[in-house]
């Protein structure tokens, strides 16, 4: 199944938690328009774990209860600024906010918000993605070493020969160079084909 586009909208959830009405009344008419579904927050409540984006006012900051810190790992956070001081800008950056939104609020600028967040959100995942298949591939690399080694004084040869012999086995037996390395280190010897 392919991921949804960052630039169409309709059929997410939204949960918003906006202090001011005439802000908020913006935000769901704009919701509406968009297709997005509002979900609703009670300041010291619980967040909704259906929610694909949290829209949040600086004013509700800090998020003090355990229940409440759970979102920014799980969806994309739209930060509603109304003050610039340095203390409410730390508050801000502990959710790891995708995006923002300055007060008082406008039309404009929520679906761009709302794209840039859900974009941020994705290659943020990707690349989270990608560190831990690389840190995992780290940790085999010694895994590779002490197969070249073994490989290298059972048989002989140099380092670049002892790692082709490996690679090439792991290509015939459809392996990745790790699993077929902790197969010779585990075994003691190149294990064949078939």
């Amino acid at each position: 199944m392919s991921k949804p586009s960052s630039f169409s909208l309709r059929g997410r959830k939204a949960l918003v938690a906006i202090k001011d009405e005439r802000d908020a009344s913006i935000v769901r008419r704009q919701f509406d328009r968009l297709g997005i579904d509002t979900l609703p927050w009670e300041p010291g409540g619980a967040i909704n774990g259906d929610a694909d984006v949290v829209l949040i006012d600086d004013e509700f900051l800090p998020l003090t209860a355990p229940s409440q810190r759970v979102v920014p790992g799980r969806c994309p956070v739209i930060a509603l600024l109304g003050t610039e001081t340095p203390s409410r800008l730390k508050l801000v950056l502990e959710l790891d906010p995708a995006s923002f939104l300055v007060k008082p609020l406008r039309s404009a600028g929520i679906y761009a918000a709302l794209v840039m967040a859900f974009e941020r959100n994705e290659r943020t995942s990707e690349l989270k993605q990608q560190v831990a298949k690389l840190e995992q591939r780290l940790r085999s690399r010694r895994v590779v070493l002490a197969a070249v080694l073994q490989i290298m004084h059972s048989h002989a040869i140099a380092e670049p020969a002892a790692f082709a012999l490996i690679r090439r086995a792991a290509m015939e037996q459809r392996k990745t160079i790790e699993e077929l390395s902790a197969e010779v280190t585990a075994r003691g010897y190149l294990p064949r084909a078939g």
